[in-house]
């Protein structure tokens, strides 16, 4: 068709008693401009220029959906100064675990803050959390100002997240209290798949190791001595002391737990909730089998139950 069509612009094109032959082709929108000696000698509509082209651009790319594992940092203060000392101190370049994180991506969760004054000291945080490996790109849950400052500092917003509480009793001899049942327990089952993998060390890890199962489970057949880290996205289970740090849940799982035959850490976490030795453990926990996990009431509190034979 396109062949056949310049073939025939190239004759000679008679308007007004004159002969005017194709010197050059312009092409705009959806026209070809048929021009001699830089006067305009024809116009030829042309509508379906644009849809013959386009099946002979070539197959380059495709756009697809995807999920993405990500950290969430929960705000539990409006003093976001004394947030960031605190982050700089565990986490940052000079503390013990600079290297903690690996660049994960991160959304700031504002749900318990409230005062439109914290989007002044944002872009601190920020950078804050840039020189602790950690890539904020995205909030949630933020009033309007805060959503603002956010915004502007290139963040996106993401939805609010689902509550993390045991789901309430329903009324009996009700039907839409039971649909809403089922959708919240289908919801949780696909947040909270454990990883598929395992991984497992057999050798005790020193002061200043660190073993990071990510996106799986750890087993560790030997002691975890002081200063060492051992650090899960699932379960954590130590099947000989366990007296460094001990971090489960690392990407937010509320269910992960972690064991231990002899539980003396310097720090236990799950889902970043955490411990330190400074708070002494039971004397029935301490040196003795147990197991940590979070209470399942919505208020994230850490409990400690010994393991009897």
């Amino acid at each position: 068709m396109f062949e056949t069509l310049f073939k025939n612009i190239k004759k000679p094109v008679h308007r007004n008693n004159k002969i005017a032959t194709a010197a050059f082709f312009s092409v705009e929108s959806s026209k070809i401009w048929l021009c001699a000696n830089n006067n305009v000698a024809l116009v030829i509509y042309l509508t379906t220029f644009h849809s013959f082209f386009a099946g002979l651009v070539a197959n380059t790319f495709e756009i697809k959906s995807t999920q993405l594992p990500l950290v969430a940092l929960l705000l539990k203060t409006p003093e976001l100064a004394h947030i960031i000392e605190d982050l700089d101190a565990q986490f940052g370049p000079d503390s013990q675990s600079p290297d903690f994180f690996d660049n994960d991506a991160l959304v700031l969760d504002f749900s318990y803050l409230e005062s439109p004054s914290l989007s002044q000291a944002l872009p601190q945080l920020l950078t804050t959390l840039q020189h602790c490996r950690l890539k904020p790109i995205a909030f949630r849950n933020a009033v309007k100002a805060i959503a603002v400052k956010a915004l502007a500092c290139g963040l996106i917003e993401a939805p609010a997240d689902m509550p993390r509480g045991k789901p309430v009793a329903q009324k009996k001899n009700t039907d839409k209290p039971v649909v809403e049942s089922v959708r919240e327990i289908v919801r949780e089952v696909v947040r909270e798949v454990p990883g598929p993998a395992t991984l497992v060390i057999d050798k005790p890890l020193r002061s200043g190791q660190k073993v990071y199962a990510r996106g799986a489970d750890l087993v560790v057949l030997a002691m975890v001595n002081m200063g060492a880290e051992v650090v899960a996205d699932g379960n954590i289970h130590v099947y000989a002391p366990l007296r460094g740090k001990a971090m489960a849940g690392a990407s937010g799982n509320t269910q992960a737990r972690i064991f231990s035959l002899c539980l003396e850490p310097e720090l236990i976490s799950i889902a970043g909730v955490y411990r330190t030795s400074e708070n002494p453990l039971s004397k029935d926990i301490q040196g003795k089998p147990a197991q940590v996990r979070l209470s399942n009431d919505g208020q994230e509190k850490l409990l400690f139950e010994a393991l009897n034979a």
